[in-house]
């Protein structure tokens, strides 16, 4: 018998590889309707974050490579908080629950070798300007540990947040984020997550809002103008952290994504992760590296603060990336919410 002509298998091949061909084309789309498919009833004070794919990170040298290399990172959607949690809304989480944050604890003095006893007492970093004119890089020339100061009393014990009830609540510790996250049947975001909805639907821009830092001389976010540390010229109005919502909002209807205060994700932070990060819906690392603090238990931070100016920190960039220890607050230091579809 005649062997049968190559060419007489199609008619059995090209059936079979058209069904193939349609499951995939099937199995995408519906993976992407899901994955991007606006759910009913939107929770109070969440907007919705679709899905989709985008390049992460950032090659700015400010950053020294910490936030390279840029990979392309795929997210589901989910509902993220409009603005920073604020000092209202904390406050009903405290006292519903009795909640004591970090800041608010007795230290262990363990923590504190060489430190008497009697003065290991609750305290926080507030920014304190240099009293001097000289230019200066060290961060104990700015960060003071203060007693009493925490989220009730933000720049100290006389201070208080009477007045301030729509201001992002601070010195928050990632361990207390995370606890009022739960409490509000909420999670924190991931890193991927976070940079995504800053972005807003934009890609590859320097900032949040696009390339140019002021676009016709406006502020577009909270930040530093001056000569960090010594020189605060208040342009954008706000000495501080600012009410949240003072400054539009971005491609999503999310604001403060830079500047105003560091928000915390729920990823462990280290330098090198981005090497091997997966592509779909990366979670983090399974646990902290900060060559330069290597047994601090770190996690990351993203967004900047009103503390980052041109000459220092840049972190305002949607791109940076930055990291905060678990149990460290500041007056400069927040956190959002973001809540699966369901």
């Amino acid at each position: 018998m005649a062997d049968r002509p190559q060419s007489s298998l199609w008619p059995v091949v090209v059936p079979g590889a058209g069904i193939l061909l349609a499951a995939l084309i099937y199995i995408g789309v519906t993976t992407y309707i899901a994955m991007t498919r606006k759910p009913e009833a939107p929770p109070a004070g969440m907007v919705w974050i679709p899905g989709g794919t985008f390049k992460m990170g950032s090659d700015a040298p400010e950053f020294r490579g910490e936030a390279e290399p840029i990979h392309t990172v795929t997210v589901h959607g989910f509902w993220m908080d409009a603005t920073e949690v604020t000092n209202e809304q904390f406050e009903q989480f405290v006292k519903a629950t009795g909640y004591q944050t970090i800041a608010e604890r007795q230290p262990d003095p363990k923590q504190f070798p060489g430190v008497p006893e009697k003065d290991v007492r609750p305290f926080s970093a507030v920014f304190t300007p240099p009293t001097t004119d000289t230019p200066t890089r060290r961060i104990s020339d700015w960060w003071k540990p203060v007693y009493g100061a925490d989220w009730k009393h933000p720049d100290g014990p006389t201070s208080s947040i009477s007045g301030k009830e729509k201001y992002p609540v601070v010195h928050i510790a990632w361990l207390d984020a995370e606890a009022y996250a739960k409490w509000a049947g909420k999670r924190l975001p991931t890193e991927a997550e976070w940079e995504f909805a800053a972005r807003g639907g934009l890609e590859g821009k320097k900032y949040v809002w696009g390339d140019e830092f002021k676009p016709g001389g406006k502020s577009m976010a909270n930040t530093w103008q001056g000569n960090f540390p010594n020189q605060n010229l208040i342009e954008d109005g706000f000495r501080a952290a600012a009410p949240v919502g003072s400054f539009p909002a971005n491609g999503y209807g999310l604001y403060d994504m830079a500047g105003n205060v560091w928000e915390w994700c729920s990823d462990w932070y280290r330098v090198d992760y981005f090497r091997n990060s997966p592509q779909d819906n990366p979670q983090g690392p399974d646990s902290s590296l900060d060559p330069n603090e290597p047994n601090a238990k770190k996690k990351v931070q993203k967004g900047g603060s009103f503390l980052c100016a041109e000459n220092y920190c840049v972190r305002f960039q949607v791109g940076a990336r930055h990291s905060g220890e678990i149990e460290s607050a500041a007056d400069h230091v927040g956190f959002r919410c973001v809540k699966d579809a369901r």
